[in-house]
C-alpha cells in the first residue's frame, strides 16, 4: 500500500505551467532568441575561445604563416622592381636590359601564386578542422544538458546554432585569418620601405590612414549589431519552420494555413529587413575605401610631381609609391570586404558558445553507486519542486511504494502528475526532500544505471529514422534479432510489422510518421519490453490505441508489469480501477490514495472525477 504522509483536500483543480518534457510541466515559454538584437557581449572573449580551437592546428597555422610572410614579402619587391625599370631601363630606353627584368618578375608573380595556392589549402584544411571540432563539442554538451535546457529554448534555434552558426565561423576561418596575416605582414612591410625610399612622400600618403581607421571602427560597431541580430532571427525562423513541419497534420486539420504563412512573413520580413540594414552597413566600406584610396592617390601625384620638378625624387620612386599605396590600402581595402563575414562570423560563434557555456547536468558524485539490480522499492520524501522560482509543482509530496506495485496517478491537467515521474527519472531533481529507491537516494545512484533499470512508454512515442528493429533495439542495443522479434510479438506489433514492404528492415520517416499513433506507440511498448526495466512507467500508454487493440496487448502488458513496480499516469479512469493504489494529485499535493472501491467509498475527489467520465459515457476497460 502506499504511505500517503501529507494530504490536502482540495475540490479545484490546479494551473500550471506550460507542458514539460514528458508531457510534465515545464518552466514556460519558449526562451531562445525572443529578446532585442545586442551586439557580441565579449567579443575578445570570444575570440579567445576560437583560438583554442585553432591553437589544435599550430603546425600547420605554422606552416600557413610562413607561407603568408613569404608571398608578403616577394609581393613587397614587385613594386620596387617597377620603379627600377621606369629609371634605368625605360627612361633611358634600354630595352636589353629590361627584358630579364621583366623574366625575374614573371617568375616572382608565377611564385607568389603557387605559395598562396598551397597556403589556402592548408587554411581550409585548418578551417574545417577547426569547425569538425566545434561542431562535435556542441552535440557532445547538448548530451549533457539537463531537459530544462530543452524545455526552455526553442529547437529550430538549437539545430540553427549547431548548423548556420558553424557555417558562419568556418566561412570566415577559410578566407579571411590568411588575410589578416598578410595584411599585417604587408601593412609593417610597405611602411618601411616607403620610409626608406621617401619619408616625405610617406607622410603624404598617411595622412588619409586615421580617416580610414576611425571611419572603419564606427561602422564596425554598427555592422556588428546587425549581423548578431541577423543570426538571432534567423534562429527564430528556423524553428518557426521546424515547429511547422512537424506540425503540418494540426494545421490542417485547423485550416491554419493562412495564420502560419503570416506568421513566417511576419518573421522572414524581419530577417529581411535587419540582413537589409547589415548589408548596407557593411556595404558602406568598400566604397568609402576606394573613394579614400583614389584621395591618397591624388595626393601622391601632387607631391610627388612637385618633388620630381624640384629635382628631389624620380618618376619611377613616385610610380613604386603609388604601387606602394595601393599595396598599403589593400589590407584595409580586404578587412572591409571581409568584415561582413568576421562580423557575422563573431556573433555566430559567440551564440555557439554560449550553449557549450550552458551549466551541464551535475556530475555524479565521486561515491555514486553503479546499481546493476533492485527490488523496485520507491519512497518520496517530503518533496517539493518548482520549474519557475516562486512557481510550486509538487508540495511536500511523500509516499511508499513497494516492490511489484502498480501505482496509478490521477488528477486534473496541471496537478503535477508527471512532474513525479520527472523527478524519479531525475531529468529535474527535487528543490527540497528525496527520492529514495531501494532506501538509497537517487542523487547517490549514478544517472546511467538509473535510467537503465526504468522503462519509460510515453503518450507521444517518439521513433528515430532508422529502421522498425533499430527502433526497438534502442531499449537495449546489444540485443539479438530474436530477442527483438519477442518483444514486438509480446507487443502485438508483429503483425503489423510483417505487412509493411521490409517488415522489419522498413526505414521509418522522421519521427514515424508513415505510421499511426497506435503503430508508434505499440513500437514503443515492443522497445520497453526489450529494456527489461525494474521499474515501468506508463503515461497514458495506451490512449492512442483503439479498444480492440487494446485488449489484444493485455497479456502482452501483464507479461511486461509483472514482478515490476509500475507508475501509470491517466486520465481514463475506467483504465485504473484494478491498480494496487491509486494516488490522487491535485495542486501538487496527494489529497487522496487507495484502490478503486476505497476511493469510491470516500466519495471524495476521485468519486467526483470516475463519476464525471461515468456520466460523459467514457467506454470501460480493465487495466491489467
Amino acid at each position: 500500500m502506499v504511505e500517503v504522509k501529507q494530504a490536502r483536500l482540495s475540490a479545484f483543480p490546479g494551473t500550471g505551467p506550460t507542458r514539460g518534457p514528458l508531457g510534465g510541466f515545464g518552466p514556460g515559454p519558449h526562451f531562445s532568441g525572443t529578446g532585442p538584437a545586442s551586439k557580441p557581449k565579449n567579443a575578445r572573449a570570444t575570440l579567445q575561445k576560437l583560438w583554442r580551437y585553432l591553437k589544435n592546428h599550430q603546425i600547420k597555422l605554422i606552416i600557413v604563416f610562413f607561407l603568408v610572410f613569404a608571398t608578403s614579402l616577394l609581393a613587397l619587391i614587385g613594386p620596387y622592381l617597377i620603379g627600377k625599370a621606369i629609371d634605368e631601363y625605360i627612361v633611358p630606353k634600354n630595352i636589353s636590359g629590361l627584358l630579364p627584368l621583366i623574366l625575374v618578375m614573371i617568375v616572382l608573380y608565377v611564385v607568389i601564386s603557387f605559395l598562396t595556392w598551397i597556403q589556402n589549402n592548408l587554411m581550409i584544411t585548418v578551417a574545417q578542422q577547426t569547425v569538425l571540432d566545434m561542431r562535435r563539442d556542441l552535440f557532445q554538451t547538448l548530451q549533457k544538458l539537463p531537459i530544462r535546457f530543452f524545455d526552455k529554448n526553442l529547437h529550430g534555434d538549437v539545430m540553427s546554432r549547431l548548423t548556420n552558426d558553424i557555417d558562419q565561423v568556418n566561412t570566415a576561418l577559410s578566407t579571411s585569418l590568411t588575410q589578416i596575416f598578410s595584411s599585417v605582414i604587408t601593412l609593417a612591410g610597405t611602411v618601411v620601405i616607403m620610409l626608406w625610399l621617401n619619408p616625405i612622400l610617406t607622410m603624404a600618403g598617411m595622412i588619409i590612414i586615421p580617416v580610414m581607421l576611425f571611419s572603419t571602427k564606427r561602422i564596425a560597431n554598427r555592422t556588428r549589431k546587425h549581423f548578431l541580430e541577423q543570426q538571432t532571427i534567423l534562429g527564430q525562423l528556423n524553428g518557426l519552420i521546424e515547429e511547422n513541419i512537424s506540425g503540418q497534420k494540426v494545421i490542417k486539420v485547423f485550416s491554419r494555413e493562412k495564420e502560419e504563412i503570416n506568421r513566417f512573413e511576419k518573421v522572414n520580413h524581419e530577417l529581411n529587413g535587419v540582413s537589409i540594414r547589415a548589408q548596407i552597413f557593411s556595404g558602406i566600406i568598400m566604397p568609402l575605401m576606394n573613394a579614400l584610396n583614389n584621395l591618397s592617390f591624388a595626393l601622391l601625384a601632387i607631391f610627388g610631381g612637385l618633388l620630381v620638378i624640384r629635382q628631389m625624387t624620380t618618376v619611377g620612386i613616385i610610380a613604386s609609391f603609388v604601387a606602394y599605396s595601393k599595396q598599403f590600402t589593400r589590407p584595409l581595402n580586404e578587412l572591409a570586404n571581409q568584415f561582413n563575414m568576421i562580423q557575422s562570423a563573431i556573433s555566430s560563434a559567440e551564440r555557439v558558445f554560449e550553449v557549450m557555456s550552458e551549466i551541464p547536468e551535475p556530475l555524479d558524485p565521486p561515491d555514486a553507486i553503479a546499481l546493476q539490480e533492485i527490488k523496485g522499492e520507491v519512497e518520496f520524501m517530503n518533496v517539493s519542486f518548482e520549474y519557475n522560482q516562486g512557481e510550486p509543482v509538487l508540495k511536500n509530496v511523500s509516499f511508499h511504494a513497494k516492490p511489484g506495485q502498480t501505482i496509478a496517478i490521477v488528477g486534473p491537467t496541471g496537478a503535477g502528475k508527471t512532474s513525479i515521474v520527472n523527478l524519479l527519472t531525475r531529468f529535474y531533481d527535487v528543490d527540497n526532500g528525496s527520492i529514495l529507491i531501494d532506501g538509497i537516494d537517487i542523487r547517490k545512484i549514478k544517472r546511467s544505471t538509473l535510467r537503465s533499470l526504468l522503462g519509460i512508454v510515453l503518450q507521444d512515442t517518439y521513433l528515430f529514422a532508422e529502421s522498425i528493429r533499430e527502433n526497438i533495439q534502442y531499449g537495449r542495443l546489444n540485443a539479438t534479432n530474436t530477442e527483438v522479434d519477442t518483444a514486438a510479438k509480446l507487443a502485438n506489433a508483429e503483425q503489423f510489422i510483417r505487412h509493411l514492404p521490409q517488415g522489419y528492415d522498413t526505414i521509418l520517416s522522421e519521427d514515424g510518421g508513415d505510421l499511426s499513433q497506435g503503430q508508434r506507440q505499440l513500437l514503443a511498448i515492443a522497445r520497453a519490453i526489450l529494456a527489461d526495466p525494474t521499474i515501468l512507467i506508463l503515461d497514458e500508454a495506451t490512449s492512442s490505441i483503439d479498444t480492440r487493440t487494446e485488449q489484444s496487448i493485455q497479456q502482452a502488458m501483464l507479461h511486461l508489469m509483472k514482478g515490476r513496480t509500475c507508475f501509470v499516469i491517466a486520465h481514463r479512469l475506467n483504465t485504473i480501477r484494478n491498480a494496487d493504489v491509486i494516488m490522487v494529485v491535485n495542486e501538487g499535493q496527494i489529497i487522496e490514495s487507495g484502490n478503486h472501491e476505497q476511493l469510491l467509498k470516500q466519495s471524495g475527489f476521485y468519486f467526483d472525477l470516475y463519476m464525471s467520465q461515468f456520466n460523459q459515457g467514457l467506454p470501460p476497460a480493465a487495466f491489467p
